[in-house]
């Protein structure tokens, strides 16, 4: 576990009686500028990860914040964000854009040209469209299993991340990713891996966009494929149990409303499929957690003799007191998008979706109950303040 993962968790001089803080940021594209708006808020609060945890844009994302002082996080956030925002043909055209009417009609005017710009030119520092395209590279080629090259991203990272002071452990990082042959879901964790720049970009190599990633002879996509959101990982299947004060970044809402267009199909499904069932997961890592506390509550009840049992000593490594708080902060659009929301890389979006984060945020730091430790059985609480929006 990190350094500071042992020594407590703060809210700026304020001891919280949490082992850890965990951020867990979930993959959306260019949805992501939604959490680094939630970060600048945690900043200004004082609240500072232990440990990082990311799948695709999530990762980029995290690596930022664990690879950087966090006095240097929210600049060298806002510098990626400003950065894969900037296109030369988006600029020429954007004053006319921003006189435009802001009603649902003419956003999603605006927010389509923007994304058929990114489809066309990529996106400045991130990906850029091959040439020749896929279909003329040779077989068995990288290239050719690909619409977009992500070379510049690895330059991004390089100059916007420190990957000594990551792998130093000040702050813990995890980011998922999938092997391309076996299928097998694997996180690079710094507690277990020396990463690099490679991989970040598996991470969020999601095909047939981004070409796989090669690690150690091995080739990896986006961890999306199977799993968009880490927080089995960091409260279930690390092998790390801590008192947690865990906020869980979504860009994806597993709710919506029905479909009245095509269009609004495509964006439903993709909320369905990327939300990974972020309900289902808490519900189901609540019955562990009784389950853990049960039984740490019983193996307490037993005589001494059948305590040293080998019975005992096999149940007794599942069984714990530690306890959970877990902030749900879901983005939800606050105008029309449409289904290019992902990959609709416009400055005004940008800074809509940072702003968003940023009052999320705000809103759950304002209760007081999250930085307090669970009184229930179960050990756990689970915080959601959507329904003050």
């Amino acid at each position: 576990m990190a350094k500071a993962a042992r020594s407590g968790a703060s809210r700026g001089s304020e001891r919280l009686p949490f082992e850890c803080i965990a951020l867990v940021l979930q993959g959306g594209g260019a949805l992501g500028a939604y959490q680094a708006g939630v970060y600048e808020a945690l900043a200004e609060a004082g609240i500072h990860p232990d440990w990082m945890a990311g799948i695709s844009i999530g990762a980029i994302n995290s690596a930022i914040i664990a690879g950087n002082a966090p006095a240097e996080r929210v600049g060298k956030l806002k510098a990626f964000w400003e950065r894969v925002t900037a296109r030369p043909t988006w600029e020429l055209a954007g004053a006319w854009f921003d006189a435009m009417p802001h009603g649902d009609f003419a956003r999603g005017i605006v927010n389509q040209l923007s994304a058929e710009i990114a489809l066309f030119e990529g996106a400045s520092d991130f990906f850029s469209p091959r040439f020749p395209p896929p279909f003329f590279q040779a077989a068995g080629s990288l290239a050719a299993t690909s619409f977009y090259d992500t070379a510049a991203l690895r330059s991004t990272l390089e100059e916007l991340v420190d990957f000594d002071r990551i792998n130093a452990g000040e702050t813990r990082l995890s980011v998922g990713a999938v092997n391309v042959t076996s299928g097998n879901f694997t996180y690079f964790d710094t507690t277990r891996h020396r990463l690099g720049p490679e991989h970040v970009m598996a991470s969020g190599a999601l095909p047939p966009g981004f070409p796989a990633v090669e690690i150690d002879g091995e080739y990896y996509w986006d961890g999306g494929l199977i799993s968009n959101t880490p927080l089995q990982w960091v409260v279930m299947q690390s092998g790390t149990r801590a008192d947690t004060l865990a906020f869980q970044v979504d860009l994806w809402s597993a709710g919506g409303r029905f479909p009245a267009t095509l269009t609004d199909v495509s964006t439903r499904q993709k909320e369905i499929q990327f939300s990974s069932r972020t309900r289902a997961n808490t519900d189901q890592f609540k019955q562990m957690q009784e389950l853990r506390h049960a039984l740490a509550h019983l193996l307490d009840k037993l005589p001494p003799d059948l305590r040293r049992s080998e019975e005992a000593r096999l149940l007794g490594r599942a069984a714990d007191f530690k306890v959970y708080n877990l902030v749900h902060l879901i983005y939800r659009s606050r105008a029309y998008e449409g289904d290019s929301k992902d990959y609709e890389f416009s400055r005004r979006s940008m800074r809509d979706h940072w702003q968003s984060g940023y009052e999320d945020a705000a809103r759950a730091l304002a209760h007081p109950q999250i930085f307090k430790r669970p009184q229930n059985h179960a050990g756990l609480q689970v915080f959601d303040f959507a329904e003050e929006q």
